[in-house]
Parts: C-alpha cells; structure tokens; sequence
C-alpha cells in the first residue's frame, strides 16, 4: 500500500490480523481483549452522565470485550448492569471465560432490554463486532432499537451492531453510536456512508498487536501527505512544463461550470489552460476568464456539435490533461461528441457531469482507452452509469464503485462527504469531512484540481487522492473565512492554496 494511505482494514483482514497475533507471536487472546475491554471502559466512562452503566452482551468475543469493560467500570466505582442476549454455556469461549470473572453478570430477554438499561448513564452495545453482516434479525431487531431509544450516549464496541465493517453497508436497523472503540486499526466500515453515520466519534485503541502482520489491506484513508508527491515548479519551469489542461464543455445556461473548472486547474499548480466552448458563447468566456485561453468550437443554440471534435481533438494534442463534460448538456448531438471524444483523446482524460451522462447504459465502451481515465460521479450519476437507482448506489458505495473501476479500467471517484477513489484494486477513503462543499459547481473545482495535479506529473490515482483531499481542506478553509453556509465555489477555488499546503 502507499505510503501516504493509512491503512484500514476489512474483517477479513482484522481477523486474519488477529490470528497472527495470537497463533504466531503468542500473544494471549485474552490478553488482547482485556486490554480491548478496557478501553472501551475507559471511553464510556468519559461519555456517561452518571456512575451507572449498562453493558449490552453478544455471544461472541465482542460480548467478552463488553464483560472487561463491564469489570473495568465497576472498578472504578459504577453501578454496573452486564445484560447477557443468550446463556452463558452459548458464549465464545473467552467471552465465558470473562463472564467467571465478573460477578453479577445476567441473561436478558431483548423485550427488557429496555427497562434494564433505564436510567443508566452510559450504555455500551457489545453485540455483534466487526464480523457482523446482512441484516439483524429476530431478537437483534429488538435489541439494537433498544439501544437506539435509550435516554443516554452509547459505546459502541469495534463497530455499531448492524453495520458491516467491511463496507460500511446497512442493511437493517443498526446502532446509532456516539462513540465507537475499535482495536489496532480502523475499519472501512467507520469511513464509508451509510456505516459512518452510525459510527460517532471513533477511538483506534491499541491493543497490543505488533506491527508487520503478513496481511495487505485492500483500502486506506487519505493523508494529505500524498500532496508532497506534487512536483514543485522550479527555476527553470516555464508555463508548459508546469502542465497544460484542456477543459472541454459549456453550454448556453452552463458556462460558469467551465469556467471554475480551468480556474481551479491554474489554481491547482497547471502552467496554461484552455477552454474549448461554443463558438457563439465565446465572448462570454474571454470576458469571465483573464487568465485562461479560449477556443470557439463549432456550435449551434450554445450547445457544441460533433463538427466540434477535429479542433478539439488537436487542441488536446497540446494537453497534459482534459476535462470532457462540464455544463455541456445533454442535447443528443453534444453527446455524441462526448463519445467520440472520449474515445479519440490520447492525453488523461477526466469526465465529470454530462461527460458522464453521455456514457450512460453503455459504461463498459470506456475499457476500451489506453491512456489514464478518471470518472467523477456522485450517486445519481453513478446510477445512471450503472443503470440503476441513487438509492441503491447509497447503499452500497463501496461495491458499485468497485464494479464501476472495473467494468471501465479506469479510476472512479465517487463523490460524497466519504470519498472513495478506487481502480479496482486500491481504495482509498477520504475523511476530511467538508458540508461546505454542499453548493453548485464545486464539483467542477474539483475535476479542474485532479486534472491539474495530473498534468503536473503525479500518478493518476495519486493525483486524483490529492485532488480529493485538498479540495476538502480547501472547503474548510473557505468555511471559515466566509462562514459554513456562505461559501461558494469561488470561494473554494481562492481556498485552494490553502488546501494544498504541507
């Protein structure tokens, strides 16, 4: 994995991870989940409202990190309850083991769950744990909406009950933490919507497993280290060797969504930009635009036609970098130009907004490019790509971007306030939480800022992570300075050196 993505694992990988600890380094299992146990206690403790503490018990090892913690809190003086969903003879082995050493523990029906938790001052779900998934059934049902109406914060132990840690899916009801412990490394189900939302401030708490366990993880968050892979201009760049981006759209109506897109490009560190617009929108681009060219491409009703695609094809020629689709609309000959041009580009090709409409139902036709591809959607794109509903993208980011990368060989940024950047075999999640970025046209700032940081020299997936990252940051800045609901994507786009800093 890059150096620059911090590693976050799957359940598979996490339990491979701790199989290695235990069967190759010797390290005790119940040693881990004491000290596992204790810092979910250590967390509850510090969220509870009052001395008093209900503990909520799985059969599996996750219940036997809920029994430490139950043990853990008593000792430093709380009323403990340590609610046990099935007989004790039922329980892993360490969790019964854990249950010997504390005294008081009992079995509950799910329908007393929540008298039994009334009044507590901290409730802790030690249900399922991060092997969890598909839907909670029967007496989960109940047990997890207990837990949800109960008037107090809620630890979650590893991962909230109900989501899958591999993928941050819901499929059914699910624990709505306020906080949620996990043990040596974070899962992807913390990251990825919807599992985020249950999520609630996460804690990574070490608990003993050593570095180097042979397991490679499939994903990671984005650091913003990865913006020190951005070749510096030095005395000799000139405005070509800092990397030239070509932005190809507009229509009549659209034209701003271009035009922040090859600002934010020049923002971004690229040394020329061009636009090529409608020809009859042209003077309205040499007006909006000081620093960047522009080229009137054949047009008609400020919509470019496919007579466009021989001058734009030779203006690419010249690009370290295209972005194809921006404000270009969906008329019918606009979107066979988008296709030919998708197909006939040779340089780095990102597609954003109608470029990506342009390819709805016919996805698998962009496998065929042999230079880097770069796709932008957010969930109703995504779905229109994938021929299915918003809703069901929502559902389940991780896997359509996944079939996305790998139905079109290229690399597929699913928009969102979790990010997710996949070629198909890398996947990286960004955290940098930005709601500012929640108005019209930052989206074209961000295609501008990856094609830039392409056509600057960084690897595309590196190039699209930092793109990514900085643009968040960049939201952030600009939040503050103008304040969270005022921002704009101009403001974002004068934001970005800032989101770009080391």
């Amino acid at each position: 994995m890059e150096d620059w993505l911090d590693p976050c694992l799957d359940a598979e990988e996490m339990r491979a991870t701790d199989a290695w600890a235990i069967k190759d380094q010797g390290i005790p299992s119940l040693e881990l989940m004491e000290t596992a146990g204790r810092a979910v206690a250590e967390a509850a403790a510090q969220a509870a409202t009052s001395s008093s503490a209900a503990i909520v018990c799985g059969k599996g090892n996750n219940g036997g990190d809920g029994l430490v913690a139950a043990r853990a809190l008593r000792e430093t003086g709380f009323q403990v309850e340590a609610l046990l969903l099935g007989p004790p003879d039922e329980l892993s082995d360490d969790a019964r083991a854990n249950v010997d050493r504390f005294d008081g523990a009992r079995q509950v029906d799910p329908g007393e769950l929540e008298s039994a938790m009334r009044g507590s001052g901290v409730v802790i779900d030690a249900v399922f744990g991060t092997g969890f998934a598909g839907t909670p059934r029967g007496p989960a049902v109940a047990t997890i909406e207990a837990m949800n109406g109960v008037d107090a914060p809620v630890v979650a132990t590893d991962i909230a009950s109900g989501v899958n840690a591999s993928t941050g899916e819901v499929e059914g009801p699910a624990v709505a933490a306020d906080v949620t412990v996990t043990f040596h490394a974070p899962k992807l189900g913390h990251w990825v919507t919807p599992g985020k939302e249950h999520t609630g401030e996460l804690r990574v708490a070490p608990i003993g497993i050593p570095d180097g366990a042979p397991v490679e993880p499939k994903a990671g968050l984005i650091n913003p280290r990865v913006l020190e892979l951005a070749p510096i201009r030095a005395a000799g760049s000139t405005k070509f060797s800092s990397g030239q981006v070509l932005v190809v759209g507009g229509s009549r109506g659209l034209t701003g969504a271009v035009s922040m897109a090859a600002l934010a490009s020049i923002r971004t560190g690229a040394g020329y930009a061009t636009v090529a617009v409608p020809a009859d929108l042209e003077h309205i681009f040499e007006i909006k635009l000081t620093e960047v060219m522009s080229v009137g491409c054949a047009s008609r009703d400020g919509k470019l036609r496919p007579a466009a695609s021989e001058q734009i094809l030779g203006q690419a020629e010249r690009a370290a970098c295209v972005v194809l689709g921006s404000g270009m609309g969906r008329e019918q000959g606009t979107q066979r130009l988008i296709q030919e041009l998708t197909e006939r580009i040779e340089a780095p090709l990102v597609i954003d907004a109608d470029g990506l409409n342009a390819h709805a139902g016919r996805i698998e036709k962009l496998a065929a490019r042999k230079a880097p591809l770069v796709l932008t959607p957010h969930a109703g794109e995504m779905g229109r790509l994938l021929d299915r509903d918003s809703e069901a993208i929502g559902k389940k980011r991780v896997e359509s971007a996944r079939e996305a990368a790998a139905l079109t060989g290229g690399i597929v940024l699913l928009k969102g306030d979790d990010t997710i950047v996949t070629d198909g075999d890398r996947l990286a999640v960004n955290t940098v939480s930005s709601p500012e970025l929640a108005t019209a046209g930052t989206g074209d700032v961000l295609s501008g800022m990856i094609a830039a940081l392409i056509a600057r020299g960084m690897e595309p997936f590196a190039a699209t992570c930092g793109a990514v990252v900085a643009h968040s940051r960049a939201g952030r800045e600009a939040g503050g300075r103008v304040g969270h609901d005022s921002v704009i994507a101009g403001d974002v786009i004068d934001s970005i050196p800032a989101g770009l800093a080391l």
